[in-house]
């Protein structure tokens, strides 16, 4: 497992860090095609930087963040419990502490 997704699937976790999922609701059809946004938005904020073309780099952030909107990974949590968004913590400095220890240990374990 490259990383490690929470066990309720909100989270997945990089260098320590917790990064939201997508939103599981959205239809396949959907997420792909929301996805083939992000990446040509995320190619657009290559391309403006590489133009030094600051009024295109600011247009094509505000596409990243729609996308990334649109797929649940910003803005409004997607899950209806009311829990609170730890999108960007260190999980070691969350209710995820523990499950997140247990998956260090194994991948440690497993490293031996």
């Amino acid at each position: 497992m490259k990383h490690p997704v929470t066990p309720d699937g909100r989270y997945f976790v990089v260098r320590g860090r917790l990064w939201r999922m997508a939103n599981p609701h959205l239809s396949e059809r959907d997420k792909s095609e929301l996805v083939k946004r992000l990446m040509t938005a995320r190619r657009a904020v290559r391309d403006a930087k590489a133009a030094d073309d600051a009024e295109a780099e600011a247009a094509a952030h505000r596409a990243v963040d729609d996308a990334k909107r649109a797929l649940g990974e910003r803005g409004p949590v997607w899950w209806p419990d009311g829990a609170p968004d730890l999108n960007r913590h260190m999980a070691k400095n969350t209710p995820y502490a523990a499950w997140y220890a247990e998956v260090q240990r194994r991948r440690e374990t497993a490293e031996d």
